[in-house]
């Protein structure tokens, strides 16, 4: 080894060892960390309260990264970083959570407890202590049997068979057993609820897929249906398990899932449906792509992955959601005109009217995006 290469690792040599001397201060401090969490979680068993408190992690993301520009540290890897440690902290929470149950001593059952989304819940169920019982397509002649005595019957089964499921089931509980649902859809299945069942009703709708192995951060819309205080621990449940709850009335809730779920899975389906007809070289587009492109075809491809009866349930649920649609592409027309005209006078002008509407949220919306990108350039 020559002189230069002496003195440069006898130099570096004392720096690597510092810095594997901070990586284990840190390891330990991490330890020490989990350890009061440890505590917080025993707390928020002992008194019922949910895993996440989105206030009171944002203060600490603001504070953590005014402070790394004190130290002279990049405050988006400072946010990084902490949002890892605290997704981390979250999940092991709702691990220990879930083993908390609000009624240990009720029954459940789960109608089509046998699909993915039924079976997601009756095993977070059965994780928390509950007795649960399933009732599938092969077992309606025990259908008597398994509604005795259940505090809850919680109907997990496609859209269009939820009305006669629910006529069928409503005879055969007793009037304090709380009738629930988990279809994208509420005004119907609420109101057919409330008609045939005269006790405790919610409507319940989980805004994530069936293939989520936790409930961490997770969305569950809550549609009061009737005795909302008999149905508060199905819902202070929800939130032991790590959901986020927003309570909502089924109209709100179907108009809002007009434009969440169904306009935005059919303009995703016409986009696949153009691809298509034009024979586009998707992996040769890929080696051209923006990260905008390749996260944007990703979506179209993600859709094409998953099941198409869930997608046409989702998209053909209602009449009104068949109008909106029908209005959609219908708008498509108004811009022909400008696009025979060559106008880019046009086009400009209709662009800022549209991004003075959408206002603060497209600022928002840039910097929710660019970190989604950068996290697709580092994987990619």
């Amino acid at each position: 080894m020559d002189k230069d290469k002496t003195i440069f690792f006898n130099k570096i040599r004392p720096l690597r060892d510092e810095i594997d001397r901070i990586d284990s201060e840190i390891l330990s401090l991490l330890a020490r960390r989990q350890a009061q969490v440890e505590q917080v979680v025993s707390l928020k068993k002992a008194h019922k309260m949910p895993v996440y408190h989105p206030a009171r992690e944002e203060d600490l993301i603001s504070r953590l990264r005014a402070q790394a520009v004190g130290a002279r540290v990049d405050p988006d890897f400072m946010e990084d970083l902490y949002r890892v440690i605290l997704r981390q902290s979250r999940l092991k929470q709702t691990r220990k959570m879930e083993l908390k149950s609000i009624r240990p001593d009720a029954k459940v059952l789960v109608v089509g407890g046998a699909g993915q989304m039924g079976s997601l819940f009756a095993g977070l169920f059965i994780r928390s202590g509950y007795e649960v019982r399933i009732l599938d397509r092969n077992d309606w002649d025990d259908a008597r049997a398994l509604c005795k005595d259940v505090d809850l019957v919680l109907i997990s089964v496609p859209i269009e068979k939820t009305g006669e499921v629910i006529n069928t089931l409503s005879p055969m509980i007793s009037p304090g057993t709380i009738l629930a649902d988990l279809t994208s859809v509420k005004q119907g299945p609420l109101a057919d609820m409330c008609r045939a069942h005269k006790g405790p009703v919610m409507g319940l709708h989980p805004l994530f897929g069936p293939t989520s192995d936790s409930l961490d951060k997770q969305i569950v819309v809550i549609c009061p249906g009737r005795d909302e205080e008999s149905c508060l621990w199905l819902k202070d449940q929800m939130g032991i398990w790590g959901a986020v709850i927003v309570e909502a009335s089924a109209e709100e809730h179907d108009q809002i899932m007009e434009i969440v779920q169904a306009l935005r899975h059919f303009a995703t389906f016409c986009f696949g449906d153009f691809l298509y007809q034009r024979q586009i070289p998707l992996e040769r587009t890929l080696e051209f792509s923006s990260p905008i492109y390749r996260l944007e075809l990703g979506m179209v491809g993600r859709l094409f992955a998953q099941d198409p009866n869930l997608y046409a349930e989702i998209i053909f649920a209602t009449p009104e959601r068949r109008q909106l649609l029908r209005e959609y592409v219908d708008s498509f027309g108004r811009h022909l005109d400008m696009l025979d005209r060559n106008d880019k006078t046009e086009f400009i002008k209709q662009f800022n009217r549209l991004a003075n509407w959408f206002g603060p949220f497209s600022e928002q919306a840039m910097r929710e995006s660019t970190f989604i990108i950068n996290k697709l350039i580092e994987r990619f």
